[in-house]
């Protein structure tokens, strides 16, 4: 998890399992709450469930959120 991708500067992120049953858009949300130091309950897909681009909102935002996803994007 971590760097970005083409001119708008998406955050990357790589899973393993398999896109069947809504398993990678599950495993996408864990890795990105693990990476952001923050809980899975508050990352939610709101768009892309069925592409590989996805749209992922965080409800109740830690105050340095900013922070934590630009050293996410830096790497």
């Amino acid at each position: 998890m971590g760097g970005t991708w083409g001119p708008d500067g998406v955050l990357l992120a790589a899973v393993q399992a398999p896109a069947v049953d809504g398993k990678a858009n599950k495993a996408v949300l864990r890795a990105l709450a693990t990476a952001l130091e923050i809980s899975r309950r508050n990352l939610r897909i709101v768009g892309g469930e069925r592409s590989r681009d996805k749209l992922v909102e965080v409800a109740d935002p830690p105050a340095d959120m900013s922070e934590r996803l630009g050293q996410l994007l830096s790497i």
